[in-house]
């Protein structure tokens, strides 16, 4: 003993002192800095190494980056997109220096929308729309770039005779959506202000649109956000355990020389803290390559400027901080089932039973989670983002944590077979958690994709509505204000005659309401016979007649019913829709020769109640605010009638409003959800199959001597090309498989959150597994020469 201490105490102080001296921050600085240091001097294999972890880490933030400038890219083109908007509201303007007259004519050509404006200024000072510099001329248009292209191009040369105005310059980006758009502007020297189209502004631009999503649409918008990036995520986590086993015989040299367990920990995590670091780098270098050519890419009708690819900065930090501390994460957590000895390493993957409570207590969480939203949905409540994004995390996390167990307790039991069966199922018994981790993706992909599929079929027919009108009585329907008799039967005659139409018929629109009654005012369609009888029962129509059809259900009008006047009944044809007039009233008396009929049975019809007329029973000058429509029937075996018939409609007047007959319609909001996720569940898919292609070409890598030396013993090299499809195959089925139980149990749940009754589309489920297995089975067969090359004899070449 001296000064009140034994040996024992003084040892006991000096081994807690080192031990506090290896888990200071200073030794994780250097032990750290020591494994960046094996990562850049090991040569060639530590070169390719980071290399292969850094495109694999690269491609998942690349994609990360994209995603978090999505909310950018939809404002800026929400925001040019009111910047442009010519609608006036309130009562009409007086005409000015600075007053324009413009005029809606968007058309469509082949599928394409085209956004069109006639514009004639009032003075000399005209406002101008964003984008031009001018206003053109009349006989002169201005257009976008792409519209340009199209028109000198055989393909636009239908489309030219439609817009036979002589361009004059181009639409810069201000006033564009994107740089794809069609879009023109051209001058008109006999526009009139006439209720909204045309109508006088003194400005352009108007209020963004704020119109938040309901409580469905975000839950869709949230699960298909988890649904993209959830494989990501999984495939960064990957890409830093690149090179695996040769980082552990490096580790095992470690230990020889006398480092300890933790020590050696912390080298490996800092030479993945390497390959992250320079996956960073490359993720930040294909974000900015990638997004210089986003101008030139067009996905489902939809292109954006490369400005506005704008990572969100707060997102853009937390992608930098968390990817390399995933990686040293990672690392740490794959080397908790190695045990490295200075004499070799010892995988206990195959000697240690998974533990399986944690990992089927991920999904028990999620369920959890969700479980208390069930039919508890509202669409006119906002939803719980965070706690729906974290039930799925967790569901769909728990999907790919089985996979491992599943792989291990299926190859454990292989026994036999062919020899490349053999030597797959031998190296998927000794490492079955590598070729779980390659297909890990794939199966969140799918899974995810199954779930986002039943949700979206569900939703459908929520946001899907009947537009009244069918295609039975004609492919086009073309609306514009009522000109007269006369010119009506020149523009019947017109389409007629043009190529394409097998048939045409018009009608005229009104609205009579009972005098000095502010109740809506019934449908007035007239029309020849051979018009009525397309949508009316017409027994005995002859000149003059008149029929009406009554509300079936028979309610008061006042109660919400649809009011029809009856034979001998005086009604005032001035009125709006509405029902309050805007003029003198123009009293009509139904004929008592009126008869009472009944809708043509039909899938669909623009009128169902009404009063139907003959031009020769009323007066079509003294309905308000009459409205024209034309019904076309087209020849289905020409390509281009539906162009036809545009290209007379413009020649009869640019601004009336061709539409294709169809009988439901989608909301704005749902289809644009459709199309976001399409893309990004193209560009997912991409990323994945890339990202699966460095894993597999990282295994052949370190498997190369091994490769060598069966071929040198005489193994057919078909055989070993089998063996990698059997090492993908196996572990891809049971990932697909355990893809489609959690994708349908996630679904059913989401469907029951929206209180939508349980349905599973076998076809789509067994289609979207296939696409799912097709990326896998192209990644491996695209990995097959590079395998071919490393079973050359150079390959037992060793240091």
């Amino acid at each position: 003993m001296r000064g009140g201490h034994s040996t024992r105490d003084r040892l006991k102080h000096r081994r807690a002192a080192r031990g506090e001296a290896r888990t200071s921050p200073a030794a994780w600085a250097r032990d750290l800095a020591f494994g960046a240091w094996f990562a850049v001097s090991g040569g060639r294999p530590a070169w390719t190494r980071t290399l292969l972890t850094a495109v694999g880490v690269g491609l998942g933030v690349a994609l990360l980056l994209l995603a978090s400038a999505v909310p950018a890219v939809l404002s800026a083109r929400d925001d040019r997109g009111a910047a442009r908007d010519d609608f006036v509201y309130g009562a009409p303007m007086r005409p000015t220096d600075e007053t324009v007259v413009t005029g809606g004519a968007n058309t469509t050509y082949r599928g394409q929308d085209i956004y069109g404006r006639l514009v004639r200024p009032d003075g000399d000072r005209p406002v101008l729309p964003p984008g031009l510099d001018e206003l053109p001329a009349p006989g002169e248009m201005v257009v976008s770039p792409e519209l340009k292209k199209l028109l000198h191009s055989a393909e636009g040369a239908l489309l030219k005779k439609r817009l036979d105005h002589r361009v004059t310059g181009t639409i810069g980006a201000a006033g564009l959506l994107g740089p794809r758009e069609l879009a023109y502007y051209a001058g008109a020297d006999d526009l009139t202000p006439r209720g909204d189209n045309p109508t006088r502004t003194d400005h352009f631009g108007g209020p963004s649109p704020s119109e938040g999503l309901d409580s469905f649409l975000m839950l869709l918008v949230v699960i298909a956000i988890v649904v993209l990036l959830m494989p990501v995520a999984v495939l960064i986590a990957g890409a830093v355990r690149f090179g695996g086993e040769r980082r552990d015989r490096r580790l095992a040299a470690l230990r020889l020389a006398g480092s300890d367990t933790a020590t050696i920990r912390r080298i490996a995590a800092g030479e993945a803290l390497v390959g992250a670091l320079t996956g960073l780098a490359v993720g930040f270098g294909l974000f900015a390559g990638g997004r210089r050519l986003v101008g030139t890419v067009e996905l489902w009708r939809i292109s954006v400027f490369a400005s506005d690819v704008a990572p969100d900065p707060v997102l853009a930090a937390l992608i930098t901080a968390g990817v390399p501390v995933l990686a040293v994460a990672v690392t740490l957590f794959a080397l908790r089932t190695v045990a490295v000895e200075p004499l070799g390493v010892v995988r206990h993957a195959g000697t240690v039973k998974r533990r399986l409570w944690w990992r089927l207590l991920l999904p028990a969480a999620g369920a959890t989670l969700l479980f208390p939203m069930i039919d508890g949905l509202d669409p006119e409540t906002r939803v719980n983002e965070p706690k729906i994004a974290a039930g799925t995390v967790l569901l769909l996390a728990g999907v790919t944590a089985l996979l491992p167990s599943a792989v291990e307790a299926v190859v454990g039991r292989l026994r036999g077979g062919p020899l490349s069966l053999q030597l797959a199922g031998r190296r998927l018994q000794s490492d079955s958690g590598t070729a779980a981790r390659m297909v890990s993706g794939i199966t969140l992909a799918v899974a995810g994709a199954i779930a986002v599929h039943m949700l979206f079929s569900g939703l459908e027919s929520r946001y899907t509505h009947t537009t009244g009108r069918s295609p039975a009585r004609g492919e086009l329907r073309i609306t514009g204000a009522y000109e007269g008799e006369n010119r009506q039967r020149e523009d019947m005659a017109a389409l007629r005659a043009t190529p394409g139409v097998t048939s045409a018929l018009a009608y005229t629109l009104g609205h009579a309401a009972e005098p000095g009654s502010d109740a809506p005012g019934a449908f007035v369609i007239v029309g020849d016979c051979a018009s009525l009888r397309q949508i009316v029962e017409t027994r005995g129509c002859r000149p003059g007649s008149v029929y009406t059809v009554a509300d079936e259900s028979g309610e008061d009008p006042l109660k919400g019913g649809v009011y029809t006047p009856g034979p001998g009944e005086q009604v005032d044809l001035a009125a709006s829709e509405e029902g309050s007039p805007k003029a003198a009233p123009q009293l009509w008396t139904v004929p008592a020769t009126a008869r009472a009929t009944q809708a043509v049975p039909d899938p669909a019809g623009s009128f169902t109640t009404g009063v139907f007329a003959t031009p020769e029973a009323i007066r079509t000058h003294d309905l308000a605010d009459a409205g024209t429509e034309l019904l076309v029937k087209l020849d289905p075996s020409d390509r281009d009638a539906a162009e036809q018939v545009r290209n007379t409609a413009a020649r009869i007047d640019p601004l009336l409003q061709v539409e294709e007959n169809v009988e439901s319609e989608q909301a704005p909001e749902f289809t644009n959800i459709k199309r976001g996720l399409f893309i990004g569940a193209t560009v997912t898919l991409l990323l994945i199959g890339a990202s699966m292609l460095v894993t597999m070409l990282d295994q052949l890598r370190e498997r190369r001597k091994l490769l060598a030396v069966l071929v040198a013993f005489g193994t057919r090299r078909s055989t070993l090309g089998l063996s990698v499809l059997w090492q993908t195959a196996l572990p891809v089925l049971l990932g697909l498989a355990l893809a489609v139980v959690g994708g349908l149990g996630l679904g059913s749940m989401l469907l029951k959150m929206a209180g939508l009754p349980l349905a599973v589309a076998w076809g789509s489920i067994a289609g979207m597994a296939g696409i799912g297995g097709a990326v896998v089975l192209l990644v491996t067969l695209l990995s097959l020469p590079a395998m071919w090359r490393m079973m050359r004899p150079d390959g037992l070449r060793d240091e």
